[in-house]
Formats: C-alpha cells, sequence, structure tokens
C-alpha cells in the first residue's frame, strides 16, 4: 500500500489575528517539512481564530480572511513549500444562492482549504453546522454540499470539518462511498468534563463507518469563555487508535499511514445525503517504499481533576494573554474559593504576575486574615493589606445601614477598592465566584461579582474543593509547597458579613446543594424529577427559587471558563423577566 506522512498541527489561534495566526501556520508548515511530512493539516478556522461570532457577519471581515487565505498559500510557496499540500481552516463566503436557508448569495461559510503550489487548489465548507450550547452556526453560515477529495502521493484523502463527523450521515458514510483511502478533520471542538472519552469513542465509530483511516485533528489554547483541550486522534479503519495527541499542548504529530492507493476509476458525482464529490489531483504517482521513523504514540492522560484543573489554567492565561494584560489582582480572603483561584492564576499567569489583597472588616476573623497572609507566602504572589473598616464606618455613618444592606456594603467596598488598585496599577480583577454561588444568586452585585474574568465561574463548590486538594497533593508529589493553606479546605465556607456567619445559614449543605444543581441546571430536569430522585421537597422549591430569582444577577456576572455541559452563559439561555415556576405551577 502506498504511504503517506500526515502531520497534525494541534495549535493555538487567536481570533481576528490573521497576520499571527498566518505566521503561526507558516512556523509549525516550516516544522512539519523538517520532519518530511507529505501532507499537513491545521484546525478549524485557524486562520481567523473560532469562533468568530458576529464578525462572520461584517464583509470586511470575510474580505480580510479570503485574502488572507491566498497570501498565505503564495507565501508558503516562496518559502519553499509549494510542493506540500497544506490544509487551512478560514472564512469564506457563498458564491451561489442558498434558497432552501434563506440566505443570500455571499453568505458566510465555515470553510478550510488546501493550498498547494502558491494557490488555493480546492476549498469546501462545513456540511453540518452545529446549532446547539455555544454554537450558532446556522445564525451565520450556510452549509457545504461537497464531498472534496484530494489525491496525494497516490492516495484519496476525503476532508471535513469538525460536526461532520458528530452528526450521523454526510462526509463520513461519503467517505465510503468514494472510496477514500483518509478521512482527515479539521476541528475546533470545546472542552467539556469527560468529552475527551466520548471524542475517542466518537471517531473509532466514524473510522468503521468510513472503511478508512481517519484523523481528528483539534485546536488548543482559549478563547474568551472556550478552552480547547488538543487531544487529536488517529484512528484505523478497525477502530484500534493509531496515536493520540496530549491534551492542552501545542504540537505537531507526525505519523507514517499506509493507505490503500485511489482508485483507477473512481467514483464520481453524487454520493450520500446529495453530496457532490469534488476531487482535485495534486500527485498521482505513490512514494517510493521508505522506511517509517517511529511516530505518533498515545500521549499519556490526564486524571479527571487533573484535566480540569488544566483546563481552568489555560482558560484564565489565554484570557489574559490574548487581551494584552500582564497581571492578574484578586482579593484574598482566606476562603476556598479565592485561594483556588490565586493558585490557577500562579499557574497560569506565575506568581510574579499575581497580586493579591486582603481587605478585612470588623467581622473578619484573624484565622483568615492568617490564611490569606498564609496563601501568599506558599505561592509568592504579591500581597498587601488595606482595612475597608475606615471605608466602612463612614458610609455607615452617613447612610445608617443594617441587615443585608449593611453585610452588602463591605462586600461592595471591596469590590471599589479592587477596581480602584485595577485602574491604578493596570492589573485586571479576578472575580472569585463559584457556579453554587451564581447558581442561587448568593453574591453580591458590584461586590464580590466584579472582575473581568471568573475562573472558577463554571466550577460547583464541591468541585472547588477536590481541585483545592488535587493542586496540593499534586504539588506535594513533585516535592513542592502545596499552595493552599489546610486550613482554607478544611474550615467551614463563610462570607463573613457579620459574627459568627456561615454560608450553611443561608444554603444547603454544597454536597446536596450541588446535586440538585447539576440536575437543575445543568440536566434540565423539574421539580417533580429532582424530588423522584430522592430529594426533600421542601428543600428542592427553595433551592429552585433561588436559581430562578438570581438570573439578573449572572447576566451580570464576567465570563469565566466554561468546563461542563452548561455553563452560565451561551449554554444556558434563560429570560431575565419570567414568570414561569417549577415551584407554582400546576
Amino acid at each position: 500500500m502506498p504511504q503517506l506522512r500526515l502531520a497534525l498541527n494541534q495549535i493555538d489561534s487567536t481570533v481576528g489575528d490573521l497576520a499571527g495566526n498566518a505566521e503561526s501556520v507558516l512556523h509549525w508548515t516550516r516544522h512539519a517539512a523538517e520532519r518530511g511530512a507529505h501532507l499537513v493539516a491545521f484546525p478549524e478556522m485557524v486562520l481567523t481564530g473560532y469562533p468568530v461570532e458576529d464578525l462572520a457577519l461584517r464583509s470586511s471581515f470575510v474580505d480580510a480572511s479570503r485574502s488572507a487565505l491566498r497570501a498565505l498559500a503564495v507565501r508558503l510557496a516562496d518559502e519553499g513549500f509549494g510542493g506540500l499540500p497544506v490544509v487551512v481552516g478560514y472564512l469564506d463566503r457563498s458564491q451561489e444562492a442558498q434558497p432552501r436557508f434563506g440566505q443570500p448569495a455571499g453568505a458566510p461559510r465555515n470553510a478550510a482549504a488546501v493550498l498547494y503550489g502558491g494557490e488555493v487548489r480546492l476549498t469546501f465548507a462545513k456540511h453540518h453546522l452545529p446549532n446547539y450550547g455555544v454554537f450558532d452556526e446556522f445564525r451565520y453560515f450556510v452549509p457545504g454540499d461537497t464531498l472534496p477529495v484530494v489525491r496525494v502521493h497516490g492516495v484519496d484523502v476525503a476532508l471535513a470539518i469538525c460536526e461532520d463527523l458528530w452528526q450521523d450521515g454526510g462526509r463520513v458514510p461519503a467517505a465510503r462511498s468514494a472510496g477514500a483511502g483518509l478521512l482527515l478533520s479539521v476541528n475546533a471542538s470545546p472542552y467539556e468534563r469527560e468529552k475527551d472519552d466520548t471524542r475517542l469513542e466518537l471517531v473509532r465509530k466514524r473510522a468503521q463507518e468510513a472503511g478508512c483511516t481517519t484523523a481528528y485533528l483539534a485546536m488548543t489554547g482559549g478563547q474568551d469563555e472556550l478552552v480547547f483541550d488538543g487531544d487529536s486522534i488517529v484512528v484505523g479503519p478497525d477502530g484500534e487508535v493509531v496515536a493520540r495527541a496530549p491534551q492542552f499542548a501545542e504540537g505537531c504529530v507526525v505519523l507514517d499511514l499506509d493507505l490503500p492507493a485511489a482508485a483507477a476509476d473512481p467514483v464520481t458525482g453524487v454520493v450520500d445525503d446529495g453530496l457532490r464529490v469534488e476531487r482535485v489531483i495534486l500527485s498521482e504517482e505513490p512514494l517510493q517504499p521508505y522506511e517509517a521513523e517511529p511516530s505518533g504514540g498515545y500521549a499519556e492522560r490526564m486524571d479527571d481533576d487533573e484535566e480540569v484543573y488544566t483546563a481552568l489554567v489555560v482558560g484564565l492565561r489565554a484570557y489574559v494573554a490574548k487581551n494584552g494584560f500582564r497581571s492578574v489582582l484578586i482579593g484574598l480572603s482566606g476562603g476556598i474559593d479565592s485561594a483556588l483561584v490565586a493558585a490557577i492564576a500562579c499557574d497560569a499567569v506565575g506568581a510574579e504576575n499575581v497580586y493579591g489583597v486582603s481587605m478585612p472588616s470588623k467581622y473578619s476573623s484573624e484565622h483568615s486574615k492568617g490564611d490569606a497572609s498564609e496563601l501568599a507566602q506558599r505561592t509568592g504572589l504579591h500581597f498587601r493589606t488595606v482595612s475597608i473598616e475606615p471605608m466602612f464606618d463612614a458610609y455607615m455613618g452617613a447612610l445608617g445601614l443594617s441587615g443585608l444592606a449593611e453585610e452588602n456594603l463591605q462586600s461592595r467596598l471591596r469590590g471599589t477598592l479592587l477596581m480602584a488598585l485595577s485602574n491604578q496599577e493596570g492589573h485586571i480583577v479576578l472575580a472569585p465566584g463559584n457556579k453554587s454561588e451564581l447558581a442561587v444568586g448568593y453574591s453580591t452585585l458590584y461586590g464580590d461579582s466584579v472582575g473581568a474574568y471568573g475562573p472558577i465561574k463554571d466550577v460547583y463548590k464541591t468541585t472547588v474543593f477536590r481541585l483545592a486538594r488535587w493542586r496540593n497533593r499534586s504539588a506535594e508529589e513533585r516535592g513542592q509547597t502545596p499552595p493552599i493553606p489546610e486550613a482554607s479546605i478544611t474550615k467551614p465556607p463563610s462570607a463573613e458579613l457579620r459574627p459568627g456567619q456561615v454560608d450553611t445559614d443561608s444554603l444547603p449543605d454544597y454536597d446536596v446543594l450541588d446535586r440538585i444543581l447539576e440536575l437543575y441546571v445543568d440536566r434540565d430536569q423539574g421539580k417533580d424529577a429532582i424530588v423522584a430522585a430522592g430529594f426533600d421537597e421542601e428543600l428542592v422549591a427553595r433551592t429552585l427559587r433561588m436559581v430562578d430569582t438570581a438570573e439578573y444577577k449572572r447576566r451580570q456576572y464576567p465570563p469565566g471558563t466554561k468546563i461542563s455541559a452548561k455553563g452560565f452563559g451561551k449554554d444556558r439561555r434563560l429570560p431575565i423577566t419570567n414568570r414561569w415556576r417549577e415551584t407554582t405551577r400546576g
């Protein structure tokens, strides 16, 4: 069988940075060429970054993407790579009307191209357009209606884009009908917990359906709330894994494949799902047999806690770096949430770029103030203490607040202080709220909710504790100082806004609360189904009321790294003004 050395470039890109992304494509193509690659591939929309959202509706951006693609083809040839086929994702537009979708000519397309010989030799658009979770691709794009097949050194390579593999039908069975020897899918599939297991089984299934070796090339890095975890996979036609790339790491997977020779009389015309086979022949003759190099391999998998923690680090690092910031500021209370956020921040941007400030009031315990200071000593972050008591006394003297207003005043003074330091010193503020608190509204608007980014916004409180323990254990195993004080993990959580306050004064135990929230928020279960799952009816009703009435608060919270299938944001879109209640229907 013919041989082919495939290079899968699992890299990061930045939305809108056409020049920088093109430079990355050139850099990694050079690297692949140096390793003797015969076919080079890059992720979905790598040239524009992903997702581009409403930039897709801006004709100037579409034009810039198309121009950048043509310029990249020329530059690759000028650099000596004209004889090396390169598959690149980009933003294109349709040249034909799509009346059944109500789209005019010129509608945007999520596309990819094969660059060869200084030219754009083949273009194609994503066939299956996702329209769930964070995806709005029906809002932006028209679907492709071809099965692109490029012949490289005597092997027919069918091409697909991300959702084309996640949905049944379409290009996967079409690749079998067309007799492809390799199915190559370029992807920008965001991270979710345990998605790597789902992805592996998906690629194995699709390889068997396509009847050929299947390569799933993934993106890595972060974009706003989304994290891309890499984990590119190559699977043989029998479903056996040939290679699997590391998680959350940029790199180039190079592997030698033995693939079926292209048919002398290949299939043409329309195949499955009405897809029309579009063939381009780049090199007809197979390569002379060569000695394959040890390549590919199966990268070690992370355990679940390491995977989630790494996703949070990558998400924060990408947000800080891609938005041009250099340092972050965190209010350190001595509690578990701010401690975990600080540890994540130190791992993401370096302790020398992390600034913590303790802002005690008269209700702050000595052990909490001590825990904040100990955290700073353990991690090496910058630390200072600024008491809010003088400001609090001034407000109270002027307004005479009491009860909840008095409690929230403390939080809002801290928020004001953090934003003032942010303005003065140029740091971005990190909000420490977790998913449990955001779900039930246990936070203060313009207080603990202030910030540019919420690193643990999609992390339930029970997972916060588990991640803190994992991070400390990981440090111990490497002979390092655990970053999080043990007292921050073991003491009862408290906002410390009144004497003796603990979270359970207002909330159920977190292990019970989080299980109810997972059913209601993540799985969209109603009250009756949650009660039937074994939870107390009155507790369920109370929890659901808190969730429903806190929507206006969540809408004003900053973005944060998404790690679940349904994070607060684009995944879960509920009206603020809404009289439907699970607890009062019937």
